[in-house]
Protein backbone atom coordinates (compact mmCIF):
# COMPACT_ATOMS: atom_id res chain seq x y z
CA UNK A 1 0.00 0.00 0.00
CA UNK A 2 2.61 2.42 0.72
CA UNK A 3 4.54 1.99 -2.63
CA UNK A 4 1.04 2.77 -4.50
CA UNK A 5 0.57 5.62 -1.81
CA UNK A 6 4.50 7.28 -2.78
CA UNK A 7 3.94 7.32 -6.57
CA UNK A 8 0.78 9.28 -6.59
CA UNK A 9 1.32 13.07 -7.98
CA UNK A 10 -0.84 15.93 -7.92
CA UNK A 11 -0.58 18.57 -10.74
CA UNK A 12 -1.92 22.02 -10.40
CA UNK A 13 -2.40 24.68 -13.12
CA UNK A 14 -4.32 28.20 -13.54
CA UNK A 15 -6.79 28.26 -16.36
CA UNK A 16 -4.13 29.54 -19.01
CA UNK A 17 -4.47 31.49 -22.81
CA UNK A 18 -1.67 31.56 -24.47
CA UNK A 19 -0.58 33.73 -28.11
CA UNK A 20 -0.05 36.49 -29.08
CA UNK A 21 -3.18 39.58 -27.65
CA UNK A 22 -3.79 37.07 -24.67
CA UNK A 23 -3.15 40.01 -22.46
CA UNK A 24 -6.40 41.52 -24.12
CA UNK A 25 -8.93 39.42 -22.29
CA UNK A 26 -7.81 40.76 -19.16
CA UNK A 27 -11.32 42.76 -18.89
CA UNK A 28 -13.67 39.82 -19.76
CA UNK A 29 -12.32 37.78 -16.89
CA UNK A 30 -11.99 40.17 -14.43
CA UNK A 31 -15.67 40.84 -15.04
CA UNK A 32 -16.07 36.81 -15.28
CA UNK A 33 -14.84 37.28 -11.42
CA UNK A 34 -17.41 39.97 -10.85
CA UNK A 35 -14.71 42.89 -10.04
CA UNK A 36 -15.87 46.37 -9.59
CA UNK A 37 -12.28 47.98 -8.65
CA UNK A 38 -9.48 46.18 -9.58
CA UNK A 39 -5.91 46.64 -7.71
CA UNK A 40 -3.44 46.47 -10.84
CA UNK A 41 0.20 45.31 -9.11
CA UNK A 42 3.27 46.06 -11.31
CA UNK A 43 6.62 48.15 -10.99
CA UNK A 44 7.99 51.28 -12.83
CA UNK A 45 9.94 49.30 -15.12
CA UNK A 46 6.26 47.84 -17.00
CA UNK A 47 4.87 51.47 -16.64
CA UNK A 48 7.74 52.84 -18.63
CA UNK A 49 7.21 50.08 -21.45
CA UNK A 50 3.59 51.13 -21.53
CA UNK A 51 1.92 47.83 -20.74
CA UNK A 52 0.73 49.12 -17.48
CA UNK A 53 -1.56 51.54 -19.36
CA UNK A 54 -2.90 49.38 -21.86
CA UNK A 55 -4.03 47.11 -19.20
CA UNK A 56 -5.51 49.96 -17.42
CA UNK A 57 -7.69 51.20 -20.68
CA UNK A 58 -8.49 47.60 -21.22
CA UNK A 59 -10.01 47.85 -17.70
CA UNK A 60 -11.71 50.62 -17.65
CA UNK A 61 -13.32 50.17 -21.17
CA UNK A 62 -15.43 46.98 -19.25
CA UNK A 63 -16.78 50.03 -16.61
CA UNK A 64 -14.41 48.67 -13.75
CA UNK A 65 -12.38 51.16 -11.68
CA UNK A 66 -8.78 50.31 -11.10
CA UNK A 67 -6.30 51.29 -8.15
CA UNK A 68 -2.65 51.33 -9.26
CA UNK A 69 0.01 49.81 -7.76
CA UNK A 70 3.42 50.10 -8.99
CA UNK A 71 5.51 51.91 -6.51
CA UNK A 72 7.93 48.85 -5.86
CA UNK A 73 11.57 47.79 -5.87
CA UNK A 74 12.79 44.40 -8.12
CA UNK A 75 12.82 41.91 -5.49
CA UNK A 76 9.39 42.04 -3.71
CA UNK A 77 9.40 42.93 -0.26
CA UNK A 78 7.77 42.44 2.69
CA UNK A 79 6.80 45.93 3.83
CA UNK A 80 5.75 46.42 0.19
CA UNK A 81 3.04 43.77 0.47
CA UNK A 82 1.59 44.79 3.34
CA UNK A 83 1.41 48.50 2.32
CA UNK A 84 -0.38 46.81 -1.15
CA UNK A 85 -2.89 44.58 1.08
CA UNK A 86 -3.45 48.00 3.05
CA UNK A 87 -4.52 49.77 0.31
CA UNK A 88 -6.53 46.42 -1.13
CA UNK A 89 -8.67 46.67 2.11
CA UNK A 90 -8.92 50.68 2.24
CA UNK A 91 -10.00 50.90 -1.45
CA UNK A 92 -12.63 48.15 -1.18
CA UNK A 93 -10.56 46.07 -4.35
CA UNK A 94 -11.76 42.62 -5.29
CA UNK A 95 -9.84 41.44 -7.54
CA UNK A 96 -6.22 41.34 -8.47
CA UNK A 97 -4.45 41.82 -11.84
CA UNK A 98 -0.09 41.76 -11.89
CA UNK A 99 1.39 42.59 -15.24
CA UNK A 100 5.16 42.14 -15.32
CA UNK A 101 7.94 39.63 -14.24
CA UNK A 102 8.58 37.26 -11.23
CA UNK A 103 8.73 40.43 -8.60
CA UNK A 104 4.87 42.16 -9.23
CA UNK A 105 3.49 38.73 -9.70
CA UNK A 106 4.90 36.83 -6.03
CA UNK A 107 4.12 40.68 -4.86
CA UNK A 108 0.52 39.91 -5.71
CA UNK A 109 0.56 36.87 -4.39
CA UNK A 110 1.16 37.79 -0.91
CA UNK A 111 -1.35 40.73 -1.17
CA UNK A 112 -3.78 38.35 -2.25
CA UNK A 113 -3.22 36.58 1.29
CA UNK A 114 -2.63 38.85 3.53
CA UNK A 115 -5.44 41.08 2.30
CA UNK A 116 -7.79 38.18 3.52
CA UNK A 117 -5.90 36.76 6.37
CA UNK A 118 -5.12 40.27 8.17
CA UNK A 119 -1.39 38.70 9.46
CA UNK A 120 2.28 39.54 8.72
CA UNK A 121 3.16 37.78 5.70
CA UNK A 122 6.00 36.24 7.06
CA UNK A 123 3.80 34.13 8.85
CA UNK A 124 2.69 32.16 5.90
CA UNK A 125 6.20 30.86 5.15
CA UNK A 126 6.94 27.34 3.75
CA UNK A 127 4.22 24.98 2.47
CA UNK A 128 0.57 25.16 2.72
CA UNK A 129 -0.05 27.85 5.71
CA UNK A 130 -3.01 29.90 3.94
CA UNK A 131 -6.56 29.27 6.19
CA UNK A 132 -8.88 31.36 3.90
CA UNK A 133 -9.73 31.58 -0.12
CA UNK A 134 -7.73 34.78 -1.42
CA UNK A 135 -9.28 36.93 -4.06
CA UNK A 136 -9.39 36.15 -7.73
CA UNK A 137 -5.61 36.62 -9.29
CA UNK A 138 -5.57 37.23 -13.06
CA UNK A 139 -1.72 37.25 -14.25
CA UNK A 140 -0.06 38.64 -17.42
CA UNK A 141 3.64 37.84 -17.40
CA UNK A 142 5.85 40.38 -19.02
CA UNK A 143 9.12 38.07 -18.86
CA UNK A 144 9.81 34.34 -19.65
CA UNK A 145 11.43 33.19 -16.92
CA UNK A 146 9.51 33.25 -14.06
CA UNK A 147 6.78 31.47 -14.27
CA UNK A 148 4.91 32.53 -11.23
CA UNK A 149 1.84 33.49 -13.22
CA UNK A 150 2.14 29.44 -13.48
CA UNK A 151 3.36 28.02 -9.78
CA UNK A 152 2.21 27.72 -6.55
CA UNK A 153 5.12 29.73 -5.48
CA UNK A 154 5.85 33.30 -3.93
CA UNK A 155 9.07 34.50 -3.01
CA UNK A 156 9.31 37.58 -0.92
CA UNK A 157 12.47 39.29 0.47
CA UNK A 158 12.71 39.93 4.41
CA UNK A 159 15.12 43.36 3.90
CA UNK A 160 15.82 43.24 7.66
CA UNK A 161 16.80 39.99 7.78
CA UNK A 162 18.41 39.66 4.07
CA UNK A 163 16.54 36.59 3.21
CA UNK A 164 13.78 35.29 0.83
CA UNK A 165 11.39 33.22 1.75
CA UNK A 166 8.96 30.99 -0.01
CA UNK A 167 5.53 30.40 0.08
CA UNK A 168 4.33 27.27 -1.09
CA UNK A 169 0.23 26.99 -1.30
CA UNK A 170 -2.34 25.54 -4.04
CA UNK A 171 -3.94 29.29 -2.98
CA UNK A 172 -1.36 31.22 -4.54
CA UNK A 173 -1.56 29.94 -8.53
CA UNK A 174 -3.37 32.53 -10.15
CA UNK A 175 -7.31 31.60 -11.65
CA UNK A 176 -6.19 32.70 -15.41
CA UNK A 177 -2.74 33.59 -16.42
CA UNK A 178 -3.00 35.51 -19.86
CA UNK A 179 0.61 34.09 -21.52
CA UNK A 180 1.20 36.85 -24.10
CA UNK A 181 4.56 36.40 -25.92
CA UNK A 182 4.29 40.56 -27.26
CA UNK A 183 4.28 41.68 -23.91
CA UNK A 184 8.58 40.26 -23.57
CA UNK A 185 9.44 42.47 -26.90
CA UNK A 186 10.63 45.81 -24.37
CA UNK A 187 12.84 43.03 -21.84
CA UNK A 188 16.62 43.77 -22.87
CA UNK A 189 18.75 41.05 -24.18
CA UNK A 190 20.46 41.01 -20.22
CA UNK A 191 16.75 40.48 -19.05
CA UNK A 192 16.06 38.05 -21.58
CA UNK A 193 18.82 36.22 -20.99
CA UNK A 194 18.67 36.05 -17.18
CA UNK A 195 14.83 35.21 -16.92
CA UNK A 196 15.86 32.40 -19.92
CA UNK A 197 18.30 30.63 -17.76
CA UNK A 198 16.07 30.52 -15.08
CA UNK A 199 13.11 28.83 -17.02
CA UNK A 200 15.89 26.78 -17.96
CA UNK A 201 17.05 25.92 -14.56
CA UNK A 202 13.56 25.52 -13.46
CA UNK A 203 13.29 22.86 -16.15
CA UNK A 204 16.20 20.98 -15.13
CA UNK A 205 15.87 21.17 -11.62
CA UNK A 206 12.21 19.93 -11.89
CA UNK A 207 13.12 16.90 -14.20
CA UNK A 208 16.28 15.88 -11.48
CA UNK A 209 13.83 16.26 -8.69
CA UNK A 210 12.52 13.86 -6.56
CA UNK A 211 8.93 15.42 -6.59
CA UNK A 212 9.29 14.55 -10.36
CA UNK A 213 6.55 12.27 -12.64
CA UNK A 214 5.23 11.53 -15.64
CA UNK A 215 2.80 14.74 -15.58
CA UNK A 216 5.98 16.90 -15.03
CA UNK A 217 8.29 15.16 -17.11
CA UNK A 218 6.91 16.00 -20.34
CA UNK A 219 6.81 20.09 -19.39
CA UNK A 220 10.21 19.58 -18.08
CA UNK A 221 12.24 17.82 -21.32
CA UNK A 222 9.89 20.11 -23.25
CA UNK A 223 10.73 23.82 -21.87
CA UNK A 224 15.02 22.46 -21.79
CA UNK A 225 14.52 21.61 -25.83
CA UNK A 226 13.04 24.65 -26.63
CA UNK A 227 14.90 27.35 -24.29
CA UNK A 228 18.13 25.69 -25.38
CA UNK A 229 17.28 25.50 -28.95
CA UNK A 230 16.06 29.19 -29.12
CA UNK A 231 17.57 31.43 -26.38
CA UNK A 232 20.59 32.45 -27.95
CA UNK A 233 19.12 33.36 -31.19
CA UNK A 234 16.67 35.25 -29.60
CA UNK A 235 19.00 37.31 -27.28
CA UNK A 236 20.65 38.16 -30.74
CA UNK A 237 17.37 38.66 -32.65
CA UNK A 238 15.13 40.44 -29.82
CA UNK A 239 12.67 41.41 -32.80
CA UNK A 240 12.03 38.14 -34.15
CA UNK A 241 8.37 36.87 -32.70
CA UNK A 242 8.10 33.04 -33.46
CA UNK A 243 11.65 32.90 -31.85
CA UNK A 244 9.82 34.81 -28.51
CA UNK A 245 6.96 32.77 -28.67
CA UNK A 246 8.81 29.44 -28.58
CA UNK A 247 10.19 31.14 -25.16
CA UNK A 248 7.72 32.06 -23.89
CA UNK A 249 6.35 28.27 -24.29
CA UNK A 250 9.03 26.97 -23.08
CA UNK A 251 9.30 29.20 -20.23
CA UNK A 252 5.49 28.24 -19.30
CA UNK A 253 5.96 24.76 -19.52
CA UNK A 254 9.20 24.80 -17.40
CA UNK A 255 7.21 26.43 -14.98
CA UNK A 256 4.29 23.71 -14.45
CA UNK A 257 6.77 21.50 -14.25
CA UNK A 258 8.65 23.09 -11.40
CA UNK A 259 5.38 24.28 -10.05
CA UNK A 260 4.06 20.54 -9.65
CA UNK A 261 7.67 18.89 -9.09
CA UNK A 262 9.44 21.48 -6.59
CA UNK A 263 12.72 22.25 -7.45
CA UNK A 264 16.22 21.68 -5.91
CA UNK A 265 19.64 23.37 -4.71
CA UNK A 266 20.02 26.09 -7.26
CA UNK A 267 17.13 27.53 -6.43
CA UNK A 268 17.35 26.80 -2.22
CA UNK A 269 21.18 28.60 -2.88
CA UNK A 270 20.11 31.25 -5.38
CA UNK A 271 16.94 32.14 -2.90
CA UNK A 272 19.63 32.64 -0.13
CA UNK A 273 21.98 34.71 -2.57
CA UNK A 274 19.18 36.88 -3.63
CA UNK A 275 17.99 37.93 -0.44
CA UNK A 276 21.32 38.50 0.97
CA UNK A 277 22.68 40.73 -2.56
CA UNK A 278 19.26 42.11 -3.62
CA UNK A 279 20.64 40.51 -7.45
CA UNK A 280 18.12 39.70 -10.40
CA UNK A 281 17.09 35.98 -9.09
CA UNK A 282 17.59 34.50 -13.11
CA UNK A 283 21.06 35.90 -12.48
CA UNK A 284 21.87 34.01 -9.26
CA UNK A 285 20.70 30.74 -10.48
CA UNK A 286 23.13 31.25 -13.94
CA UNK A 287 25.73 31.55 -11.44
CA UNK A 288 24.95 28.52 -9.39
CA UNK A 289 22.90 25.81 -12.18
CA UNK A 290 26.71 23.74 -13.36
CA UNK A 291 28.41 23.79 -9.89
CA UNK A 292 24.76 22.26 -8.24
CA UNK A 293 24.49 19.68 -11.76
CA UNK A 294 28.44 18.50 -11.21
CA UNK A 295 27.24 17.98 -7.19
CA UNK A 296 24.29 16.20 -8.17
CA UNK A 297 25.06 14.16 -11.40
CA UNK A 298 26.07 10.53 -9.31
CA UNK A 299 22.51 10.95 -7.77
CA UNK A 300 20.26 11.12 -10.59
CA UNK A 301 22.94 9.93 -13.50
CA UNK A 302 20.30 8.38 -15.99
CA UNK A 303 17.95 11.40 -15.62
CA UNK A 304 20.97 13.49 -16.74
CA UNK A 305 21.75 11.65 -19.32
CA UNK A 306 18.09 12.52 -20.84
CA UNK A 307 18.77 15.92 -20.00
CA UNK A 308 21.71 16.29 -22.31
CA UNK A 309 20.30 14.09 -24.88
CA UNK A 310 17.65 16.88 -25.18
CA UNK A 311 20.00 19.69 -25.57
CA UNK A 312 21.48 17.86 -28.46
CA UNK A 313 24.63 15.95 -26.82
CA UNK A 314 24.97 12.74 -28.70
CA UNK A 315 26.20 10.45 -25.37
CA UNK A 316 26.08 6.70 -27.56
CA UNK A 317 29.55 5.32 -26.56
CA UNK A 318 30.39 7.50 -23.54
CA UNK A 319 30.85 7.23 -19.52
CA UNK A 320 28.91 8.79 -17.23
CA UNK A 321 31.68 10.88 -16.43
CA UNK A 322 31.98 12.05 -19.87
CA UNK A 323 28.68 12.93 -20.42
CA UNK A 324 28.40 14.94 -17.16
CA UNK A 325 31.67 16.61 -18.46
CA UNK A 326 29.91 17.13 -21.54
CA UNK A 327 26.88 18.48 -20.27
CA UNK A 328 28.63 20.55 -17.50
CA UNK A 329 30.67 22.42 -20.50
CA UNK A 330 27.42 23.10 -22.45
CA UNK A 331 25.63 24.53 -19.90
CA UNK A 332 28.12 27.08 -19.34
CA UNK A 333 28.66 27.64 -23.43
CA UNK A 334 24.94 28.41 -23.72
CA UNK A 335 25.14 31.07 -20.62
CA UNK A 336 28.29 32.33 -22.53
CA UNK A 337 26.14 33.09 -25.71
CA UNK A 338 23.70 34.72 -23.80
CA UNK A 339 26.05 37.37 -22.14
CA UNK A 340 26.11 35.48 -18.17
CA UNK A 341 29.72 34.32 -17.55
CA UNK A 342 29.93 36.00 -14.02
CA UNK A 343 30.90 34.45 -10.97
CA UNK A 344 29.83 34.92 -7.26
CA UNK A 345 32.77 36.79 -6.62
CA UNK A 346 32.54 39.71 -9.82
CA UNK A 347 29.50 40.95 -7.58
CA UNK A 348 31.31 40.92 -4.23
CA UNK A 349 30.34 37.23 -2.71
CA UNK A 350 33.40 36.46 -0.39
CA UNK A 351 34.36 33.32 1.20
CA UNK A 352 33.57 34.71 4.84
CA UNK A 353 29.81 34.89 3.41
CA UNK A 354 29.63 31.07 2.72
CA UNK A 355 28.26 30.19 6.13
CA UNK A 356 25.65 32.75 5.91
CA UNK A 357 23.77 31.59 3.27
CA UNK A 358 24.34 28.27 3.54
CA UNK A 359 22.83 28.30 6.69
CA UNK A 360 19.56 29.83 4.84
CA UNK A 361 20.06 27.59 2.11
CA UNK A 362 19.76 24.57 4.14
CA UNK A 363 16.47 25.89 5.78
CA UNK A 364 14.58 26.26 2.18
CA UNK A 365 11.83 24.21 1.42
CA UNK A 366 13.45 23.47 -2.49
CA UNK A 367 16.41 21.67 -1.01
CA UNK A 368 13.59 18.86 0.14
CA UNK A 369 13.16 17.33 -3.32
CA UNK A 370 16.70 18.25 -4.41
CA UNK A 371 18.27 14.56 -6.21
CA UNK A 372 20.99 14.44 -3.53
CA UNK A 373 20.73 14.68 0.01
CA UNK A 374 22.09 17.93 0.99
CA UNK A 375 24.21 18.71 4.42
CA UNK A 376 25.97 22.22 5.50
CA UNK A 377 28.85 21.72 4.08
CA UNK A 378 28.02 20.69 1.09
CA UNK A 379 26.47 23.57 0.61
CA UNK A 380 29.42 25.43 1.22
CA UNK A 381 31.38 23.64 -0.85
CA UNK A 382 28.95 24.65 -3.83
CA UNK A 383 29.21 28.59 -2.91
CA UNK A 384 33.16 28.03 -2.85
CA UNK A 385 33.40 26.79 -6.52
CA UNK A 386 30.97 29.41 -7.82
CA UNK A 387 33.11 31.33 -6.65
Amino acid sequence: MSNEVSSLRKFVAPEIIFGSGARKMVGNYAKTFGAQRVMLVSDPGVVNAGWVLEIETLLHEQGLDVVRFTDVSPNPRTEEVMRGAEIYREKGCDVIVAIGGGSPMDRAKGIGIVSTHGEQIRVFEGIDQTTYPIPPLIFIPTTAGTSADVSQFAIITDLEQRVKFSIVSKSVVPDVSLIDPDTTSTMSPFLTACTGVDALVHAIEAFVSTGSGALTDMHALDAIRLINNHLALLVEQPEDKYLREQIMLGSMKAGLAFSNAILGAVHAMSHSLGGYLDLPHGLCNAMLVEHVIDYNYTSAQERFAVIAQTMGIDTRGLTSKQIQKRLHNHVTALKRDVGLKSTLGKYGVNVSDIPYLSANAIKDPCILTNPRRSNLRDVETVYEEAL
